[in-house]
């Protein structure tokens, strides 16, 4: 297990070495490996269990009544997932949690948080309470990436916010193009044709996930 890894996650915040030990046996800490493709956690269950990767990166996926499967966001190292399931045990999954490579994933039992009052329980719950935050914000974000009716203007809000987000116009995303399509919900030839336009009019150039944001178009 990796602590330096996990005092560095948003869960762990301002915790201690010490502290982070003792937080991690009394939630009973289990790690797990899959392999990609292999479903972590499903929809339609229920889980106490608060996850963390810990290597690769999981892929958030929800099927409509036709079982076709779109990926809504991706987790990538040191991020944190379920946690408001975790939190509300009795609310069964909407999503599935798929491996989105061969990856390795830390669960911790909230259960056993409830009763607990040392300061570093309490240090985790306010953590947890960011944490739930900035999902919130990763939800409001896909909301706003498909707001547009267009493909273009679906591609340029998703690229502005991760241009925004990494202070750079030249960056990667964690999205292959099924995966970038599913996300800004467009079907896949639809999203690779609007991009091919967009570098022809000189307004970005990529290569798979790696894209340029040209400035003044």
């Amino acid at each position: 297990m990796n602590t330096e890894l996990l005092l560095k996650t948003a869960m762990f915040v301002n915790f201690s070495r010490e502290e982070l030990e003792t937080a991690l046996m009394a939630m009973e800490l289990r790690v797990r490996s899959y392999r990609k493709g292999a479903n972590i956690l499903s929809a339609g269950t229920m889980t106490n269990d608060l996850c963390i990767v810990a290597d690769g990166s999981v892929s958030v996926e929800s099927s409509d009544t036709r079982s076709e499967r779109k990926v809504l966001s991706i987790i990538m190292k040191g991020q944190t997932f379920a946690a408001a399931y975790a939190m509300l045990p009795d609310e069964p999954l909407l999503v599935d949690y798929c491996a989105n490579e061969d990856c390795s994933v830390l669960f911790l039992d909230m259960s056993r948080l409830a009763d607990r009052n040392e300061e570093w329980a309490v240090k985790l719950r306010n953590n947890l309470l960011m944490v739930s935050l900035r999902n919130e914000l990763m939800l409001s974000e896909r909301s706003y990436h498909t707001a547009s009716k267009s493909a273009r203007g679906r591609i340029m809000a998703y690229l502005g916010t991760v241009a925004l987000q990494t202070g750079k116009s030249e960056f990667d995303i964690p999205y292959d193009r099924q995966q970038m399509a599913d996300h800004l919900n467009l079907e896949r030839t639809a999203l690779s044709k609007e991009l091919s336009r967009m570098r022809a009019e000189g307004m970005i150039d990529y290569c798979k996930n790696h894209f340029v944001i040209f400035s003044g178009k």
